[in-house]
């Protein structure tokens, strides 16, 4: 903002002296002494000029004689020339102060990146054992978790089973005695294994002989029985049902599978006929257990909200309070997979509860107390499993 003219603007005492002028504003000079004064100005301007002499405590007296330093390009370039080639200089220092300022973080980084390399030529070399050690072959199926091809053991031709599971698929995971976070699916393998202390073939459930943990996916290796096939294929090559005698034999040893679980606290969830292998190479079929893709460990009293396994075969408790226990729907499971291999139609829940679907009246009374058993609606009122192995029906 501009100041208002005083009223005594006129006055010269009141106006302001120039600090580039050390003289009086109404002081008059000769024309003689005005060439050597005019020097003198010159002179004592550039010293108030000069950055690296002048001095607002110069002003109005007379300059000294001192040796003028010679001022750098670059002070120059930045003072005089600000805004052009000053800049970039300035932006320049600031850019590599920037990054030696940045040098810690880089460090950082790449420290954070070693345990990335670290895993990935762990999984590179993972991979490289599980192809020189297995041969994979056809594809045998696929579900919402993973695909199984058939393949063997490079070193004697041993049948197995791979199956790939992407990493995002893993629906369940069991922290070991290590810290690890790993596949239940995996925990629960390697439990039965140590448990039934036997060779490969000898347990209800299917051995897992190798897993490997990759960057993006889980490849479990797993026995095969030769000759074999879900027990949804084996009865309908059967005709679409079994005779009562065969399907006895494969819910006894089924009931003693479950039990197994049982004593190692392993809740399957997803029994089921897709889930059962039944071996063929002998008179008597033998049952195999398989897919532990959604199993967890139970503890004493537990119970669960979220339901994982086949839809249509949830147990009714599930529908009137959203909760459910593990033997008591292991029990309804098998009631399901004795349903299924007796009649020749496909069991669901919701139609069972409403009475839509029947136990055959053609069946023995046993076989119809075991269904019952099983199928009870009430929880409570359900067989256990203990009671199903020594039920009259399996003896």
């Amino acid at each position: 903002m501009k100041r208002k003219a005083s009223p005594d603007r006129g006055n010269p005492k009141r106006r302001r002296i120039s600090e580039s002028d050390p003289r009086k504003p109404e002081e008059v000079v000769p024309d003689a002494v005005k060439a050597p004064l005019n020097r003198k100005r010159r002179l004592l301007r550039d010293d108030l000029n000069d950055p690296m002499e002048g001095s607002s405590s110069d002003v109005g007296q007379r300059p000294k004689k001192v040796a003028r330093r010679r001022i750098p390009r670059e002070a120059k370039e930045l003072n005089g020339n600000a805004g052009t080639d000053g800049e970039k200089l300035g932006r320049k220092r600031k850019r590599k102060a920037a990054e030696d300022a940045d040098e810690p973080s880089q460090k950082r980084q790449r420290s954070e990146e070693e345990p990335r390399e670290v895993s990935i030529r762990l999984m590179l070399t993972a991979r490289a054992q599980f192809s020189s050690k297995y041969k994979q072959q056809k594809l045998l199926g696929e579900g919402g978790f993973g695909s199984v091809f058939a393949g063997y053991r490079t070193s004697d031709k041993l049948p197995v089973a791979i199956k790939h599971v992407k990493k995002d698929k893993v629906v369940c995971e069991h922290m070991d005695d290590n810290g690890n976070r790993v596949s239940v699916e995996v925990a629960a393998m390697l439990k039965l294994a140590d448990a039934t202390n036997g060779p490969v073939g000898t347990s209800a459930t299917v051995s897992l002989l190798d897993w490997y943990d990759l960057d993006h996916e889980l490849i479990l290796v797993m026995e095969r029985p030769v000759p074999c096939m879900d027990l949804q294929d084996y009865v309908a090559r059967k005709g679409g049902r079994l005779q009562e005698e065969e399907a006895k034999t494969i819910m006894k040893q089924l009931v003693d599978a479950v039990l197994e679980l049982q004593e190692n606290h392993i809740f399957h969830r997803d029994i089921k006929t897709e889930n059962l292998l039944i071996e063929t190479g002998s008179d008597v079929p033998r049952v195999r257990l398989i897919d532990f893709g959604v199993s967890c460990f139970a503890k004493k009293g537990s119970s669960y909200q979220d339901f994982c396994g086949t839809p249509v075969h949830t147990p009714p408790e599930w529908y009137v309070r959203y909760r459910y226990t593990p033997w008591p729907t292991t029990a309804w499971q098998l009631g399901v997979v004795l349903f299924e291999i007796l009649h020749s139609k496909d069991f669901e829940t919701r139609k069972y509860v409403k009475c839509k679907v029947n136990i055959s009246k053609s069946l023995s009374k046993d076989c119809q107390d075991f269904l019952e058993g099983c199928l009870a609606i009430n929880p409570k009122d359900r067989t256990t499993l203990q009671q199903l192995q020594n039920h009259r029906w399996l003896r």
